[in-house]
């Protein structure tokens, strides 16, 4: 009832998907007799993600499409839902094709057994039937052939044992080597950090250094600007001893003595008051 209500509802709120619903429905059919699978699988996905149709009879075919076309991945997700189907036919189909999918890749005991829950599903399905009956006939083929084989060389279990522990080995060893290699790349990745931080510190630690003896450097000679030179260090520009410096400062000094004597003792003639002084 809710879903004739839902299909009534669908008709009634939007007519035109339904007639394009139908519309791709008959060009997907028409494209996959035609054989191109690729074809009906875009409109098969257009019906399921695009327009919401989520029937059974739609994802069997867009999954039948995705086998004709060989892509064994995509098939197997397909069908792999179908299993839970409500309709029995379709549940039969899907683990058929799941049967025929493990049959092809030689994994016998999951084929027979996706046939047999085939048969299950639908007595009826004569092609999960003859498939069934197939694969259980070569399995029974490959047991015997096994069988003979152990029978002729009782030591093939041992053999065996032996070549599969040699196997793990080897991978074991495969695996040491891989481990020894990937912690050398890194510590080696470490070490090449480590060093990389180190060489940038002391660069920076040397850029810092020279800065500061640059400032210094700088404030030194601003100094040496700003205060006047010394006594000596003037004699040292001139390139004079202080000895000789002493002895010309004491000949100035005679000479001045000398001079101040010669002037007291000049008369001085008093000034006629009656004159005038031109």
């Amino acid at each position: 009832m809710k879903v004739i209500i839902l299909i009534l509802l669908a008709f009634i709120i939007d007519p035109g998907k339904i007639g394009k619903i139908n519309s791709l429905k008959s060009e997907a059919k028409e494209a996959y007799k035609k054989g191109d699978f690729e074809t009906a699988i875009s409109k098969y996905r257009n019906l399921v993600d695009s327009l919401g149709v989520n029937e059974d009879e739609v994802r069997l075919n867009l999954a039948n499409a995705y086998f004709q076309s060989n892509d064994t991945v995509n098939t197997a997700i397909s069908y792999q839902p179908l299993t839970q189907s409500k309709t029995a036919s379709i549940r039969s189909i899907a683990h058929q094709q799941l049967g025929v999918l493990s049959n092809r890749q030689n994994k016998y005991e999951e084929a027979l057994a996706s046939f047999k829950q085939a048969l299950k599903a639908d007595p009826t399905n004569e092609d999960a039937r003859y498939n069934y009956e197939m694969v259980k006939k070569k399995l029974d083929e490959q047991k015997k052939k096994e069988e003979e084989q152990k029978k002729n060389d009782p030591n093939k279990d041992e053999k065996n044992k032996d070549q599969k522990d040699q196997n793990k080995d080897q991978k074991d060893q495969k695996q040491d080597q891989k481990d020894k290699q990937d912690k050398e790349k890194q510590d080696k990745e470490s070490k090449d950090q480590k060093d990389q931080q180190e060489k940038e510190e002391k660069e920076k630690q040397e850029k810092e250094s020279k800065e500061k003896k640059e400032k210094e450097d700088q404030k030194e000679n601003k100094d040496k600007k700003e205060t006047p030179p010394s006594v000596s260090d003037k004699l040292k520009q001139m390139e004079m001893s202080e000895e000789k410096a002493q002895m010309i400062l004491e000949a100035m000094k005679n000479q001045e003595i000398q001079y101040l004597q010669q002037n007291k003792r000049k008369a001085t003639k008093p000034k006629d008051k009656g004159k005038p002084d031109w």
